[in-house]
């Protein structure tokens, strides 16, 4: 198999139609430059072609750094193609974990902007193990070649056909829980997400996709979909400018986006004030963290033919489950707002979900892990097609995260959680984030929920500080105009009445608070312990 079969599949069914539009910006309005899906299958055999002659090949681990951009689909799916192995690491996880990961995975290749290939002339330790170089621009040296010389190879080529377990990409977490570890994918698995994706939103051809997150777009590209790349800086999601998303949807009719929750917080608060509706919009797709309450409520205006949807899941194992804003304000907004965590939906077709009494250690088989009751908080771990089975070139933290069940395997997801009645998953915290007391543990989401419910609350922090758990508070503007002291009281009164949160009376405040590189939205609560616990306040 070979997931770039999809696309030239596709590629024959639809030659004419749009598969990637690129805005643009020309004063107040855009223009797009588009790509037939017949013109990005010949640009993808083209590079294919192209890259072979340049010393890439199949088995090859190839780093790749290319702006979201006509190009960047075409690269993807050409390294696809010849059988080589993108590696794609966030440049937002700050440049020692980053050179730590390119010298960790040693790459054969790179494929990058001209700054990137400058960079490794000045850290050339991380990128000594590179023997073949492509750049999208510039100045050349070595056998370096320019992207665009790619472009005068042949427009057939057949695709290498690989073992369905066959490495096909190297996709690095966040590292916001520890070191970003290098998650291999295989061919079957980007085929199974595809079809977990397609089947769970009904999509097809006659859809229109707009991702703030940039690698989303390879899989409704197999699907046929038209992707458009939107004006923004998808390492930045927090940054991106409501007002020109808005025009991109409009302007191309865009009927599902997704991306991190801070890039549709901003957009929705924008369409609110000034009265603006997204008619063509039937799915907005938030992921990455939980995503509170008002944000689907704000929707409920600014979609007339369409809802929110917040898949779960993570970079080993995606997705997990979902559910729609729609049943959120139906069925479970109120539980969250009262402290029973954030209700994530159902799992996926496919995939298995169980909840385990936590251990701090590996769990080599699963019949060593006691499977909790409905309703019980425990660990989560899930199985099925779309679960990776190993980190690379980390022995110890695939055993810390694996459990083997015969020839099956179950992720540790790294978060706590439990089954309800009906089967519906709930999310209650990281486990690294839960906080031990003498009555028992507390999780972040069911905790800090009570505190949010607060006017004058932006979000809150559950921390662990000198043994004792305590609350950290961001406020509003509301917040703001209340003096701290009176806030507190009024903070402590509000937990009094709930078991899990009536010992909870410190309160801290902190103006505002550090999050993840990747999604922008997921609070760093390790580090606002650790700076409390330092005295800095």
């Amino acid at each position: 198999m070979n997931i770039a079969d999809n696309l030239t599949k596709i590629s024959g069914l639809f030659p004419d139609k749009t598969a990637v539009r690129f805005p643009v910006k020309t004063g107040e309005s855009y223009l797009y430059k588009d790509l037939s899906f017949k013109e990005l299958e010949t640009k993808i055999n083209k590079y294919a072609n192209g890259l072979i002659d340049s010393g890439f090949k199949r088995g090859q681990k190839v780093l790749l750094f290319v702006r979201p951009s006509l190009e960047f689909h075409a690269l993807v799916f050409a390294l696809y193609k010849i059988g080589a192995i993108p590696l794609l690491i966030d440049p937002g996880m700050g440049r020692k974990n980053l050179l730590s990961a390119i010298k960790e995975v040693k790459p054969e290749g790179l494929v990058a902007e001209a700054e990137v290939h400058f960079l490794s002339l000045l850290f050339s330790d991380a990128f000594k193990s590179v023997k073949h170089k492509i750049t999208t621009k510039g100045l050349t040296w070595g056998k370096m070649r320019k992207l665009s010389d790619l472009l005068n190879y042949p427009d057939t080529f057949k695709a290498e056909q690989l073992e369905d377990d066959e490495m096909a990409a190297i996709l690095f977490t966040s590292g916001g829980t520890g070191r970003p570890k290098g998650v291999i994918y295989s061919h079957k698995i980007l085929y199974e997400q595809t079809n977990v994706l397609k089947q769970l939103f009904n999509l097809d051809e006659n859809e229109t996709d707009l991702p703030g997150f940039p690698l989303f777009s390879l899989f409704t590209l197999s699907m046929g979909m038209t992707s458009v790349i939107p004006d923004m800086d998808p390492s930045k999601p927090s940054k991106a400018d409501p007002k020109s998303l808005v025009q991109n949807i409009l302007d191309t009719n865009a009927s599902f986006v997704a991306g991190s929750p801070a890039i549709w917080e901003g957009l929705g608060k924008y369409c609110k004030k000034n009265k603006i509706t997204l008619p063509s919009v039937k799915y907005l797709v938030m992921f990455g963290a939980p995503v509170r309450n008002e944000i689907h409520r704000m929707f409920k205006d600014v979609l007339p033919n369409g809802t929110t949807y917040t898949p779960y899941g993570a970079t080993e194992s995606l997705p997990v489950a979902n559910i729609s804003g729609r049943e959120v304000l139906k069925e479970t907004a109120h539980l969250t707002e009262a402290g029973m965590g954030t209700c994530v939906g159902h799992p996926v077709p496919g995939t298995k979900v169980k909840i385990i009494k936590y251990v701090d250690g590996p769990i080599s088989t699963l019949n060593q892990a006691v499977e909790l009751k409905t309703g019980e908080i425990g660990e989560i771990i899930v199985n099925g097609d779309v679960v990776t089975r190993n980190y690379f070139n980390a022995e110890n933290e695939t055993l810390a995260a694996k459990i083997y069940d015969l020839d099956k395997i179950w992720h540790r997801i790294g978060d706590m959680g439990y089954l309800d009645e009906t089967g519906r998953l709930w999310f209650c915290g990281r486990k690294s984030h839960k906080v031990e007391t003498i009555s028992g543990p507390l999780y972040t989401i069911p905790c800090e929920a009570i505190f949010n419910n607060h006017p004058g609350v932006r979000r809150s922090a559950l921390v662990e500080i000198n043994k004792i758990p305590r609350i950290v508070i961001e406020r509003n503007k509301i917040g703001k105009t209340i003096a701290k002291d009176k806030l507190k009281e009024e903070l402590v009164e509000l937990a009094s009445h709930h078991a899990h949160t009536k010992d909870i009376k410190d309160v801290f405040y902190k103006k505002t608070f550090p999050v993840d590189v990747r999604h922008n939205i997921k609070i760093d609560r390790l580090k606002i312990r650790d700076e409390f616990q330092r005295g800095n306040r």
